[in-house]
């Protein structure tokens, strides 16, 4: 087996339990210097300035704009135009492209209003173009510190904006709420969401303006977050409301009446309080809302820690984690709660979309929220009561057999759980879907969900403790890489992870088409009223497909991996098909992508918007590859022990940004392939931060000068490896974890 076919069927076994903390060795991975740049001219239309709660609601009557991340308040994501449709979409091609000079993940939805585009890039920077030619009007910098880099789960990456009454607002990933002038791009007012700076709080996920009111949710719960939405004025950035989705410290006065009672399914005697950890449930992902019932849906996400042993030793259902809430925008007040993972262990947020439809059931119309979190299990509540209508599996699922309906709870295997011994469970913890977005077409009447296929095991971590500015999560990830080393090299790996596009019924609760991707990480979804239905993968294809069969019936190599989800507008009687590429968030650091395959070629994950229409341009170029080839390491001077000591203190401390092994695929540097100077900066770099301000921050509140020591022993024994497999004639220096 290769050296790099080891990193990859050992990424896909565990492609689930990664984060990222960014090692840049340059500052070209950041994107802008400035606040603000390049004004649009003076006298031109404000954009957005008609845009208001009433104008997302009745979105379809100007099919043309796309008002917010999911389109309308619903988040189906769908498109009424029709120009391109499955008689002409082969006709495709690029109009423009905007190069973003990044090599992080996008994961944006563009935003178009008035003949302006807005979208945002790694670093949480915002751009804003003419949607007709792609020139760029302005570009705001909000100076995230780079050190913000290390606490970041997953990548330094943003969602993109809300645009409302002639503004844009913006979550940065140190937790600010920014409004700006849409046609400036010069702040407004600037918010700190963050009501515990001593605890790990950041931002990747795009606002939400309703009622009048901007919503955001946090991230942080690998660390130790807890979990909140909170709610500005939009004029005034004042702060109207905060829901908190778990409990505090129980000697203390909760916030509602709804965390009282959740106060109750949580063991607070054992020895690890789960408040001063931090608890978890961070909401980081998308909103739905009715604006009838003055409802806002969102989706939380995993404890923390992960493992539910050490935050509450006694079991319990432990809520409002890995559940869906409904919040009455007028009080910030919990309306009504379902739970999809009751005491999650395994990572299964549900903070992927919640999209809401009517369907007709059983012989009558329902208002419905659909939801497929990480769990494997596809969800249709009742949206104004939680009501469960049904639920069934969507991808492979071990951890339950069942939705009891009954109850609405899972119908656990009792193997699942890992409190005293490895467990490995289908989903794995990057989940059967994740945040890319799934898309409603109500032509069709289908759901069409990005998902995946992946096992993932657990290893208890016996010797936890909290530790701040640290992951949090109470598994053991240097035993889960021994295990999977050794699962290799004895020929027992499983089958690596897979990803589908699937086009699910939610009324019958079955599939009725799937279409293999390019790996298993892959883009989030748009259909079109064109019969279409448009995604990418991993490898940089991108591609259209029969909303009604699956079959393909376009694609293009865009060179670079995709994750966004593509949106559709319309400008001067031409429609357009609008698509952010660059790979990277949790699975694209931890997954490795088959050498054999064309992205291999290209070496390079730099970003680009591409822009199409019928008639286009028909290919792409390859951008210059990246990076600096490897130079024979210095000398092996550790022994086994230490390199051993190493391999240990890697993978509980740096496998989060640099992957199993040391290999990463180009979003952060691989560090078996750094130039040569780096090696005796080791020191400067993680215990000085000597390149914080591209995102590797000191990590000497963690690791000694020992430990810096025997982390680089470690890099370097697998440096000689790759060196040696790439120079066969070379020897093989002796070392703990080749193949």
């Amino acid at each position: 087996m290769s050296y790099r076919l080891l990193g990859h069927v050992a990424a896909v076994l565990i492609v689930g339990i990664l984060a990222i903390a960014p090692l840049d060795f340059a500052l070209k991975h950041r994107v802008g210097s400035g606040a603000f740049a390049a004004p649009a001219a003076q006298g031109a239309m404000q954009p957005g300035a008609g845009i208001d709660g009433a104008k997302i609601a009745r979105a379809d009557s100007d099919p043309g704009e796309w008002l917010a991340p999911g389109r309308t308040y619903s988040e189906q994501r769908f498109s009424p135009l029709s120009q391109i449709d499955a008689a002409n979409v082969r006709n495709l091609g690029v109009a423009w492209q905007y190069r973003t000079y990044s090599v992080r993940g996008l994961e944006a939805t563009p935003i178009v209003s008035d003949g302006v585009m807005f979208i945002t890039l790694p670093w949480s920077i915002v751009i804003a173009l003419d949607a007709a030619s792609g020139k760029e009007l302005w570009k705001y910098d909000p100076q995230v510190p780079g050190e913000t880099g290390r606490y970041l789960c997953c990548d330094v990456v943003n969602r993109g904006v809300a645009l409302w009454k002639g503004a844009v607002f913006v979550g940065t990933l140190d937790g600010r709420l920014i409004k700006l002038d849409a046609k400036t791009g010069k702040p407004l007012w600037t918010a700190d969401t963050v009501e515990n700076h001593n605890k790990v709080y950041t931002i990747t996920g795009a606002p939400r303006v309703v009622d009048g009111l901007v919503v955001i949710g946090n991230g942080g719960a690998e660390y130790d977050a807890r979990g909140y939405i909170s709610a500005y004025n939009a004029d005034t950035g004042k702060l109207a409301w905060r829901f908190h989705v778990v409990p505090g410290d129980p000697s203390k006065p909760q916030e509602s009446k709804a965390l009282q009672d959740a106060l109750k399914t949580w063991d607070t005697t054992g020895k690890d309080k789960f408040w001063k950890i931090g608890g978890g449930g961070a909401p980081w992902n998308s909103f739905a809302f009715d604006p009838k019932l003055h409802l806002l849906y969102f989706g939380t996400g995993n404890g923390n820690p992960w493992n539910r042993d050490i935050r509450s030793p006694k079991g319990g259902d432990n809520l409002y984690l890995s559940s869906v809430l409904a919040v009455d925008t007028r009080t910030g007040q919990l309306r009504w709660h379902y739970q999809t993972t009751p005491g999650d262990t395994w990572d299964f947020d549900s903070t992927a979309d919640v999209v809401l439809a009517d369907l007709t059931i059983g012989g009558r119309s329902r208002h419905v929220l659909m939801h497929a979190p990480k769990n494997g299990f596809f969800y249709v509540l009742d949206r104004e009561t939680g009501a469960l209508i049904s639920a069934q599996k969507f991808g492979l699922v071990t951890w339950a057999k069942g939705i009891d309906l009954k109850t609405g709870k899972p119908i656990e295997n009792p193997d699942a759980r890992y409190k005293n011994k490895l467990a490995v469970v289908y989903p794995a913890a990057t989940g059967a879907h994740n945040w890319q977005p799934m898309t409603f077409d109500p032509q069709t009447g289908f759901v069409y969900i990005p998902a995946m296929d992946a096992a993932q095991p657990f290893v208890p971590d016996k010797n936890f403790a909290y530790r701040p500015g640290a992951w949090n999560t109470g598994v053991d990830f240097a035993g889960v890489s021994k295990l999977v080393l050794n699962l290799i090299k004895s020929g027992k790996a499983p089958a690596p992870a897979v990803g589908f596009i699937k086009a699910w019924n939610p009324v019958t609760q079955k599939e009725a088409w799937q279409v293999s991707m390019g790996g298993s990480w892959n883009s989030g979804l748009l259909s079109t009223a064109g019969g279409l239905v448009f995604g990418g993968d991993a490898y940089g294809t991108f591609s259209a497909y029969d909303a009604k069969t699956g079959k393909k019936l376009w694609s293009m190599d865009l060179k670079t991996g995709i994750l966004a989800p593509a949106m559709s507008y319309e400008i001067g009687g031409t429609q357009y098909i609008a698509l952010l590429a660059g790979w990277g968030g949790a699975g694209g650091l931890s997954a490795f992508r088959d050498p054999s395959t064309a992205l291999s070629k290209y070496q390079t994950n730099q970003g680009r918007l591409f822009v199409f229409k019928l008639g286009g341009a028909k290919q792409v170029a390859a951008l210059a590859p990246e990076g600096v080839p490897p130079s024979e390491p210095p000398p092996q001077t550790a022994n086994a022990a230490a390199i051993d000591k190493g391999f240990d203190l890697y993978h509980r401390t740096c496998l989060v940004c640099h992957g199993f092994f040391a290999q990463s695929e180009g979003e952060v540097p691989d560090l078996r392939l750094v130039p040569r100077e780096i090696w005796d900066q080791y020191d400067d770099i993680v215990l000085k931060g000597a390149l914080s301000g591209g995102g590797m921050a000191s990590f000497a509140d963690v690791l000694s000068k020992d430990d810096v020591a025997a982390i680089r022993a470690y890099v370097l024994d697998q440096a000689h490896a790759a060196w040696t497999q790439g120079h066969p004639t070379k020897k093989k220096l002796p070392g703990i974890a080749r193949p």
